[in-house]
């Protein structure tokens, strides 16, 4: 029972990561795919998640630490990038 609601569960993940892609693909503005790019993240890190539980492991666990780190440092770097233009700060006069 519980395996087949985990596989359900990892259904509807693949599915909100393809809409995400959809977004990411046609979304009207930067922030919009910014935004789908970061629930792409989210979405891949609850997939390891629910395969660490159908693989009754805690191997991935590393894993799921890793990949929330890579998208909270791109979020923030893409939108550090729409505010100001340049991820990193360029004085170009030094």
């Amino acid at each position: 029972m519980l395996s087949s609601l985990l596989f359900i569960s990892l259904l509807i993940l693949s599915l909100a990561i393809l809409g995400c892609l959809y977004r990411v693909l046609r979304g009207p503005s930067m922030a919009d795919r910014i935004t789908a790019l970061d629930t792409i993240g989210i979405n891949v890190i609850s997939i390891v998640a629910v395969l660490s539980m159908m693989l009754q492991t805690q191997a991935y666990l590393d894993i799921i630490l890793l990949i929330g780190i890579l998208a909270f440092l791109s979020t923030v770097a893409f939108a550090r990038y729409i505010e100001r233009g340049a991820v990193f700060k360029n004085d170009g006069d030094r």
